[in-house]
């Protein structure tokens, strides 16, 4: 199963993503983390991506598609895998779909977390991280919607996105996406 995961800050994301994983044993593709091991691994596109992690410059789409296309070619890829935090871009999108294509393993589904924003700025305002000051959580809720709504539309017309609501207990919101994912396997 091939998943996208798309989800504001503090929707509970990464909560449902540890259950996703551990239910349907796929492997977990966090843009960051994958940036990072690739860079420790000292890969080609590694090195590329360092260059511009060193100087706190956001990694360029073309870099963020190789290591995601290298990681995809993994043993522990072949079974499935939870696309987290890519694509983040209408561009990003294209050429996934593209790299997909090519190896003919398209997605199977776009699962979205949906939190009314009131919901979220109380659940970032208490956590109480130093960048959870409330212009910080503004700013960032404002850039998620700007950079999300776009592939929201994208996904939902290729009839891929599946919305879940991120209201309620951890049990009864994984209780949804399972509804969902179950279709799926």
């Amino acid at each position: 199963m091939r998943i996208v995961f798309i989800g504001p800050p503090g929707a509970g994301k990464g909560t449902q993503a540890e259950r996703i994983i551990a239910k349907y044993a796929t492997a977990h593709l966090s843009t960051g983390d994958m940036l990072r091991a690739a860079r420790d691994a000292k890969t080609e596109v590694g090195v590329k991506a360092e260059k511009y992690m060193s100087s706190g410059q956001l990694v360029p789409d073309e870099v963020v598609i190789d290591v995601i296309s290298e990681r995809l070619q993994q043993p522990d890829c072949q079974k499935g895998y939870l696309l987290d935090g890519f694509p983040r871009t209408i561009a990003q999108a294209e050429a996934l779909d593209a790299m997909l294509a090519q190896k003919q393993t398209p997605l199977d589904v776009v699962l979205e977390l949906k939190v009314p924003e009131e919901e979220l700025f109380k659940r970032l305002a208490g956590r109480g991280r130093a960048d959870d000051k409330p212009e910080v959580i503004r700013e960032r809720l404002v850039a998620y919607t700007k950079q999300t709504s776009p592939l929201l539309d994208y996904y939902g017309k290729k009839r891929l996105l599946k919305s879940v609501d991120g209201l309620g207990s951890i049990d009864g919101i994984f209780a949804e996406i399972e509804t969902i994912l179950d279709k799926y396997v």
